[in-house]
């Protein structure tokens, strides 16, 4: 059975560990220090998101602050931002002083065996950064198993586990989490988790962080897949997925096999939102005298997230295989007769990366930059959940409305990404298989997709 990668927008990701455990101070914090992390290795198929170990949280302090939020502006190689950069950036914070936080909705992210350190990984980022304690709980699918810390590939999903979670809150932070573990990552238990969602009224919207080629995926599958996808739009859930960390090219079926271009499924079904990948360019946390005189993330662009050079990894998009062009997309996708993903970016940098707890490596407190699409999944889930709070009720399905705005007056909307490439594709003016319709302008878009009518 073909396993599911977990990618942090799609769980292939080549995982980068590396750095050497510094304490951060609290006024100022220490930046990592860099080198191969013994024993790390890049995983095969990618069972592993993007992540750079940080450092290790020590202090108390009322807001954490890590080297790497405070690099010197312009140059954003090393940087990385935590929750109330990211909040200023993409506008989310004047939401949330007014309350509108996503209270009264539940956010379900799926992810394969769970974390050991996820209870205490949250109250850890609630901690250092000043968010109030989620109502989170976690339903283990049934057939689970302890974790395991020697295998690599539940050591992988742990950290997308941390990602996920941290980060749905961090835009959300007064929605309901519940973290629904698949038995493992092949297809037909990712499929009953995402079914069990459904069948037990869990939530209103849908994390998936994962993905692999349509092409990869049993065909029985995948029509199931979709069929449960259809009656959760009817049933007014919203649904996200990852585009893939992997540029226009996907990792092979199997272990030995070449990668080659395709698009990632779930992202690509029509009835899901497929989230693609930037590298954000925010101001920095500035300190002076041992005070924080600037909190930063004022937003000052954005290109196509591509950091092959680098680390391996890019946002994927491309056109499918298996789904034409559904309706809303005909308007801008005039060359093609098939689906084209992604329809929307969200920062997915490793150097520009967010701040995540994840104890499984190292232990409590140690910190890492998270990137890859998977980082863009549970936080347009957060945007969905304060849009159901604005609009009194479920959006349910937003592609339509996606691209009825953008067709509309897409520099209201988004930030329309038009510089870099993710491989084949390059980011352009307008709609693209690069970055979709770009990032969010959460101030304008979210009224917009809550006004009735829109859908």
């Amino acid at each position: 059975m073909r396993r599911i990668a977990s990618r942090r927008a799609s769980l292939w990701l080549a995982a980068v560990l590396v750095g050497a455990v510094v304490a951060i101070a609290a006024a100022g914090g220490a930046s990592a220090q860099h080198g191969a992390l013994p024993g790390a290795k890049t995983p095969v198929i990618g069972a592993h998101p993007e992540y750079e170990y940080i450092g290790n949280y020590s202090s108390q302090p009322s807001l954490l602050v890590f080297g790497c939020q405070t690099r010197t502006f312009p140059n954003p190689a090393g940087w990385c931002y935590g929750p109330d950069q990211i909040q200023t950036a993409y506008g989310i914070k004047p939401f949330l002083q007014n309350g509108y936080d996503g209270s009264g909705r539940t956010i379900v992210i799926v992810d394969a065996y769970g974390s050991p350190t996820i209870q205490q990984d949250l109250a850890l980022f609630d901690t250092a950064f000043d968010l109030p304690a989620p109502d989170f709980s976690i339903v283990n699918m049934p057939g689970v198993q302890p974790f395991n810390p020697a295998d690599p590939n539940q050591v992988g999903w742990s950290g997308e586990v941390s990602l996920d979670v941290q980060w749905a809150h961090a835009v959300a932070p007064g929605a309901k989490l519940v973290l629904l573990v698949a038995k493992t990552n092949d297809d037909a238990d990712i499929l009953a988790a995402t079914q069990y969602a459904y069948d037990h009224k869990l939530g209103d919207v849908l994390s998936q962080s994962y993905g692999e080629a349509e092409q990869c995926m049993n065909p029985a599958l995948l029509a199931q897949q979709h069929q449960l996808f259809q009656a959760m739009s009817a049933a007014d859930w919203t649904m996200f997925a990852s585009s893939g960390d992997s540029g226009s090219d996907q990792p092979g079926c199997g272990p030995n096999d070449p990668p080659f271009q395709a698009a990632s499924t779930p992202a690509s079904d029509p009835e899901v939102t497929g989230v693609g990948g930037t590298q954000l360019i925010a101001t920095p946390v500035v300190i002076s005298g041992g005070v924080i005189t600037d909190p930063g993330g004022q937003y000052v662009r954005e290109t196509a997230w591509n950091e092959n050079a680098t680390f391996g990894a890019a946002g994927g998009g491309g056109y499918s295989v298996i789904y034409k062009r559904p309706d809303f997309q005909a308007p801008v996708v005039k060359d093609q007769k098939m689906r084209v993903v992604p329809d929307v970016a969200y920062n997915a940098a490793i150097d520009g990366g967010v701040i995540t707890f994840w104890g499984v490596p190292f232990g409590p407190g140690a910190a890492f930059r998270f990137g890859g699409t998977s980082a863009g999944s549970p936080q347009w889930s957060g945007l969905a959940a304060i849009t159901d709070q604005l609009a009194g009720g479920r959006v349910g399905n937003i592609n339509k409305t996606l691209y009825k705005l953008g067709k509309t007056d897409q520099n209201t909307y988004f930030h329309d990404i038009v510089d870099g490439n993710i491989g084949a594709f390059a980011a352009a003016p307008g709609f693209d298989a690069a970055t979709g319709w770009g990032s969010p302008k959460t101030p304008a878009l979210l009224p917009a997709i809550a006004k009735p009518g829109n859908g």
